[in-house]
């Protein structure tokens, strides 16, 4: 195959098909809107999971380096009522199959397997375009272009490459997260890392959750779910961190203290996340050389697979390209016939997961859905 595949997007997805497509010899280039790699934190943990995470690491030929990121021990998890009481708790025997990793160290491994120049840094789409004879035309912020055959989207929920292919747009969950950090929490936050443990807490309710990951060294990333309307944090200015971080305490007032200082005790400003979701079972018509990959094909409710599936995506596209060297189409066309009804399933258990979390029975359903006796289902 001779076809030069222009991805859109350095995240996971994009990254790990071109690695796969580099690994058959494919030649691709990466366009990336940030500035370079180190443009801005590359978020929490990450558990890659041994049915499509790992797979898709194993079609990239970095198995090794991956092992040597995994954080021992990570993998225990503990549900908590909102008074403290310990619901489940799971700790980690290294038999799961499903290892915590930072995400920056794998997007770096990712990058690092790369020849020099593949990821074109700097470059953010304005524009998108098509030519005919599926061929396509890239406009980037800075009026430069690129025209090619081959083109596909991994350039997340706000895909300037979607619309060449769907009229669909993310539309907003009803769920936002406020994240924050603990810094050397085993001595200058005892309860918090006590209650936390060794790997991630669970504390779900109606309409609100507390969710922290005790990350690389003494780090604990903590995520403060809320199923609050979006004009409900327009009234929060997140730029008074103080204030912002006391507001949103607020809705946890009558929680255990050791799971409020989760919040109130932030060694970081609060950040805001808005969780969007494109309709479950989004699918297109096949339109020739163009696809997606990632969130831009497939955003939905943080289930913990969106990271899994996407770098699985870019593996199965890079793998389907290679088996087709002389047919574009068929490549394309069997890529996507199996990426569609896999997540499509993966969303339906999203949406599933976000309603148990917070419902109003919340603490009891997540742990029966983590026992396997969730009688709902």
């Amino acid at each position: 195959m001779t076809t030069h595949v222009t991805i859109i997007g350095a995240g996971l997805g994009g990254l790990t098909l071109a690695r796969v497509l580099h690994v058959h010899g494919i030649p691709a280039t990466v366009y990336e809107a940030e500035p370079s790699p180190t443009a801005r934190s590359q978020g929490g943990m990450l558990d890659i999971h041994d049915y499509n995470g790992q797979l898709a690491l194993k079609a990239a030929d970095l198995m090794d380096e991956f092992r040597g990121l995994i954080l021992e021990g990570r993998q225990a998890m503990r549900v908590l009522d909102s008074d403290g009481t310990v619901l489940f708790d799971k700790a980690d025997d290294g038999t799961g199959g499903r290892p915590e990793v930072q995400r920056g160290e794998l997007r770096q491994i990712l990058l690092d397997s790369l020849p020099a120049g593949t990821v074109r840094w700097g470059h953010k789409v304005s524009d998108t375009r098509a030519l005919g004879d599926g061929r396509h035309e890239v406009t980037f912020a800075d009026g430069s272009t690129v025209v090619t055959s081959l083109l596909v989207g991994a350039d997340g929920a706000w895909s300037r490459v979607r619309p060449l292919l769907s009229s669909a747009t993310p539309e907003y969950t009803g769920h936002s997260v406020v994240e924050t950090y603990l810094y050397e929490a085993d001595t200058r936050h005892p309860a918090a890392a006590k209650v936390v443990g060794g790997g991630a807490l669970m504390v779900p309710a109606q309409g609100k959750e507390i969710f922290a990951h005790r990350e690389t060294g003494d780090t604990l990333h903590t995520y403060v779910g809320l199923a609050r309307p979006l004009d409900w944090f327009a009234s929060i200015d997140f730029t008074d961190a103080a204030t912002a971080r006391a507001l949103i305490a607020q809705e946890f007032g009558d929680w255990a203290p050791e799971l409020t200082a989760l919040i109130t005790d932030g060694d970081t400003a609060p950040v805001l996340r808005h969780h969007y979701m494109l309709p479950n079972g989004h699918r297109w018509d096949r339109v020739p050389g163009v696809t997606l990959v990632g969130d831009a094909a497939h955003l939905t409710a943080p289930n913990g697979e969106g990271a899994n599936l996407a770098m699985l995506d870019g593996a199965e596209l890079g793998d389907s390209l290679a088996a087709h060297p002389d047919d574009i189409e068929a490549a394309l066309t069997e890529y996507e016939q199996a990426m569609f009804p896999r997540t499509a399933e993966s969303a339906a258990e999203g949406a599933e997961l976000l309603e148990a979390r917070l419902s109003e029975n919340a603490p009891q359903r997540l742990v029966d859905m983590f026992t396997g006796h969730d009688q709902t289902r």
